[in-house]
């Protein structure tokens, strides 16, 4: 099983972790991006990721407002799940809210989670009422109190990831990850200076969105129709970043080119490629179905060859 280090914390996780988003049983705004998944669809995409050899699953508050942890901890429960070997990320919605509620809505986060600690909690978005210094502060009292193990943080540029990272080490913490939406087809954050100073502190990259909305699966170029179907979000999204199926064909082709060598699929070598170009980062891919997750952890066991690792960099530079 491929595993890496989360930050330089002792923690081995897989590079791939299980996305869990799509469990937010249909509630709340974010919810309304997935189906509502039964349990025991959520139990069955839980158990055929742990056993393709996934170790970790990231959910958040915002999913479903509880809903998603909670589908989360009743699937390992379910499944018996040893909570020493297997590790749970989620995440703190700040939009309207001051530093405080961190603390004053951990219980839930640990109650939905149902005795599955909090290995890795982090702040969802750097747009709380509260400084980034207060929300850090915030962090550090829940891991001195033993209620959180690890502090991560989710779409900080790198000033506001510095800054992060500064706080917590005034405490005698470390910044252990900063969450990104990275993929082979939106590559941003390789000229932001977010992924070089995340190098240089030691700051692992978990990659959301790491097949770019689907796009890098190649399903839409097969089907270009398809795209009509996509939430209106989702579009908007891919409009503002001129990402089309034009100009990402040829990157396509050559994922396309690269799996049959391996027996794969596109998505799986987009995912691969995001996963071992660099050192530091993790995929978090979503799964709204046993095929899916199945796809998703085939991802771990591919060895792409250095020339193939660097033609998919040159071919899609142009994202970055």
């Amino acid at each position: 099983m491929s595993l890496l280090r989360l930050g330089t914390t002792d923690l081995k996780l897989s590079k791939i972790g299980l996305g869990c988003w799509q469990f937010s049983k249909n509630k709340g705004f974010a919810g309304s991006f997935w189906p509502s998944l039964t349990d025991n669809n959520t139990t069955d995409i839980v158990e055929k990721s742990i056993n393709g050899g996934i170790n970790w699953f990231d959910t958040a508050e915002l999913y479903g407002w509880g809903k998603s942890e909670e589908g989360l901890s009743q699937a390992l429960i379910k499944l018996q799940i040893d909570k020493k070997s297997h590790f749970v990320a989620t995440k703190w919605w700040p939009l309207f809210r001051f530093s405080s509620s961190i603390k004053n809505t951990i219980d839930n986060r640990l109650k939905y989670l149902d005795g599955y600690p909090i290995t890795l909690h982090q702040v969802h978005m750097p747009f709380g009422f509260s400084s980034i210094e207060a929300e850090m502060n915030a962090m550090a009292d829940l891991v001195e109190q033993g209620k959180i193990k690890h502090i991560g943080v989710s779409n900080f540029n790198q000033k506001q990831m510095i800054r992060a990272h500064r706080a917590l080490e005034k405490r005698g913490l470390h910044l252990s990850s900063n969450q990104m939406e990275y993929s082979i087809l939106n590559r941003r954050i390789e000229s932001n200076g977010v992924l070089d100073t995340a190098k240089e502190l030691n700051i692992s990259i978990i990659a959301y969105s790491p097949l770019t909305q689907g796009i890098a699966t190649g399903k839409f170029h097969d089907n270009p129709e398809m795209l009509n179907n996509l939430h209106r979000w989702r579009k908007a999204k891919l409009s503002k970043r001129k990402l089309n199926i034009a100009n990402s064909l040829p990157v396509i082709n050559e994922l396309k080119t690269i799996a049959k060598q391996h027996n794969a699929t596109p998505a799986q070598i987009a995912l691969s490629w995001l996963i071992n170009y660099h050192n530091n980062v993790f995929a978090i891919p979503g799964a709204t179905s046993i095929k899916q997750a199945e796809d998703n952890v085939k991802a771990l066991k591919i060895n792409l060859s250095k020339e193939q690792l660097d033609k998919l960099h040159y071919i899609s530079s142009k994202f970055i």
